[in-house]
């Protein structure tokens, strides 16, 4: 015999659910959202580092075929920067532009807000844009010049960490900034403990990339991971208190900051 929800509650969602929120929200591929709920959105975001694991795959596999091909560590980059890019329409970049855009305002949150829905880019966007995509393409190319595999598990590394911080500032406490949107669909789904567990099992994770080369490869890319998601949290305290909660240009802007200080982290290594 099994057991029913009481009649109005909603069922939870299944793994299947899950997986499909976090792939249909958080990339390109063409998976096909069956619900829009608060279970599915909290099993979604659990499984946001799966995601960040698929897309960061694909953008290592692209930049070591190119090397192994015989391009330069500089194409490689710019590949494993390209196809991230393109798994997720350009959504997490344009999320970071709108963000500097309205952070860079100084107006009070609401006229903070209305700046970032605006469909054009300001001054602050497009530097903060030229700068990190800049950053992630150099440290990329050092990782690379070292061979396919230091660059291919970095761009896997980044990956996971950007997506974990989604996951981190999907958690209970976290307010949305409006009420609609992905933001007001995530915000606080996340029981605390549930988040803090996905961000150990990502870490440890990373350290697994860094394995290959050895015990301070497995820590060196543990502490990238670490370095990624207090950046990410840093910046998502801020938004907070400027914006009064997230929304999904937040999550784009969490993302791409926490993939671009995993690389700086690796690349310092």
């Amino acid at each position: 015999m099994t057991d029913t929800p009481p009649a109005g509650a909603t069922p939870g969602a299944s793994p299947g659910d899950a997986l499909r929120f976090a792939f249909g929200t958080l990339t390109a591929l063409p998976v096909r959202l069956t619900r829009w709920d608060r279970p599915a959105a909290r099993g979604g975001m659990l499984a946001a580092p799966l995601a960040g694991l698929v897309v960061g795959g694909c953008a290592g596999a692209a930049g070591a075929l190119l090397l192994l091909l015989g391009s330069g560590p500089l194409l490689a980059a710019v590949a494993s920067v390209a196809l991230p890019a393109a798994l997720t329409r350009g959504l997490h970049l344009d999320g970071l532009a709108d963000v500097a855009d309205g952070l860079g305002s100084a107006k009070p949150a609401d006229a903070a807000l209305r700046i970032m829905k605006q469909s054009d880019i300001g001054p602050f966007g497009v530097v903060t844009l030229l700068l990190v995509l800049l950053a992630q393409v150099a440290a990329l190319a050092e990782l690379y010049a070292d061979g396919a595999a230091p660059g291919a598990l970095a761009a896997v590394t980044a990956a996971l960490a950007a997506r974990c911080s989604l996951t981190l500032a999907c958690r209970a406490g976290v307010p949305p900034a409006r009420p609609e949107g992905l933001g007001a669909a995530v915000a606080g789904a996340v029981p605390v403990r549930a988040a803090l567990a996905v961000a150990a099992l990502t870490t440890a994770a990373a350290a697994g990339t860094g394995a290959p080369f050895g015990a301070y490869g497995a820590a060196h890319t543990a502490v990238a991971a670490l370095l990624a998601l207090l950046a990410g949290e840093l910046l998502l305290r801020h938004c907070v208190r400027r914006f009064g909660g997230v929304t999904g240009d937040v999550f784009g802007s969490l993302a791409e900051t926490s993939a671009t200080a995993a690389l700086v982290a690796l690349a310092l290594g």
